[in-house]
């Protein structure tokens, strides 16, 4: 038993300096160390994007949706952890689904194009893009207060319209070279439509004449859509315009009562219609305008719109946006559109916009199937 007892001693002072030995002895200590955990330079970029574009109730008729000007966009990217889609105002818009809807303003058809960027937990990402063309209705304008859709044959419809007789002010202030005239030769109605002519006679001193016609003082209003669907003439020198001006024009003056031009053209620069507009901050050559190229609008139909609200004018053809007049701030001088407007069709020749006129021009028409104004 003594030996046990002595073997059993002798095996725990063993094991005890053992212990002691590994515990306490042996190298420098690493007690006082912080732990540094390894560092990782994985590198993770996403791949193999995908982007989809849903524009809201587009179908065979409608291919650039149902005018809500809603779509819908989802993306998918291999090792992508969130994702941002930008739409064209300047901002980002995140998101973890991959699933966004935006609703564009702008009335009309437009093109835009979506961006969007896939992003990896190391926050390297890679971009997709995509372009699309959206149709927005315009304002909620469904009320038709005026129109004349020209149907029946002769002169136009004395209820309706007015005529500037003459050569006006300075070639109605713009060294126009027509003489106008409500004559039979220059303006009637025809196989339903209406037809203003420019031609190249001797009459009462001018060497040209056509016709301006006007609403005014027979009808006037403030704020709708004007829609015009015309063919235009063709002619170095023509210069066809449908256009509004203040009704209160007889007593502030030109600029002050505002000037609207929904379409001009001028046949020295054929197949560009503008619109513009004539205020007291800026008019005659205004900064304020915009306009598109139609290869074929002397011989097609095509409608000129503007839709005019007390926030801004947005000016089209064939529902394409081409201008947008929403100045900051609004006061008499960028804005004075807070006031009845009367509307005005005709065809100049030359003047300080028309340009020169070709020696060989004769004859050329403006055809308007209808004008339509809806509140």
């Amino acid at each position: 038993m003594f030996s046990y007892l002595k073997s059993s001693r002798n095996l725990f002072v063993i094991i005890f300096l053992f212990t002691l030995l590994f515990s306490c002895g042996g190298g420098e200590s690493n007690e006082d160390d912080p732990y540094v955990p390894p560092v990782d330079n994985t590198v993770i970029t996403p791949s193999d994007i995908i982007l989809n574009v849903t524009i809201v109730g587009a179908d065979t008729n409608n291919p650039n949706g149902n005018g809500s000007g809603t779509i819908q966009c989802s993306v998918v990217a291999t090792n992508a952890v969130k994702y941002g889609f930008r739409f064209g105002t300047g901002s980002e818009i995140e998101s973890t689904s991959g699933n966004v809807e935006n609703t564009y303003k702008i009335s009309g058809t437009n093109a835009y194009t979506v961006y969007v960027y896939a992003y990896s937990k190391t926050g390297h990402s890679i971009s997709t893009s995509k372009n699309i063309t959206v149709y927005v209705k315009g304002d909620n304008f469904t009320n038709l207060v005026f129109f004349d859709e020209f149907n029946t044959p002769g002169s136009p419809d004395n209820s309706k319209w007015n005529y500037n007789i003459g050569t006006g002010q300075g070639g109605w202030g713009n060294n126009e070279s027509q003489y106008y005239t409500n004559r039979i030769d220059n303006v009637k109605i025809e196989n339903g439509l209406l037809k203003i002519t420019a031609k190249k006679e001797s009459y009462q001193g001018s060497e040209y004449t056509s016709t301006r016609m006007l609403t005014q003082g027979k009808f006037d209003f403030k704020y709708g859509r004007v829609e015009v669907k015309a063919k235009l003439p063709i002619g170095k020198g023509t210069w066809p315009a449908i256009w509004m001006l203040g009704s209160n024009i007889s007593t502030v003056g030109w600029p002050a009562c505002g000037e609207i031009d929904i379409m001009e053209h001028v046949g020295n620069n054929q197949g560009t219609v503008q619109s513009a507009m004539h205020t007291p901050s800026s008019h005659g050559g205004t900064i304020n305008h915009g306009s598109q190229f139609l290869a074929d609008v002397s011989t097609a139909f095509h409608v000129y719109k503007v839709e005019w609200t007390s926030e801004k004018m947005v000016f089209s053809v064939d529902d394409k946006v081409h201008y947008t007049y929403n100045p900051s701030p609004k006061n008499s001088s960028t804005w004075p559109f807070d006031a009845n407007q009367f509307i005005i069709l005709n065809v100049a020749m030359g003047g300080s916009f028309g340009g020169s006129i070709d020696p060989n021009f004769t004859s050329s028409t403006m055809e308007i199937d209808y004008v339509r104004v809806y509140q």
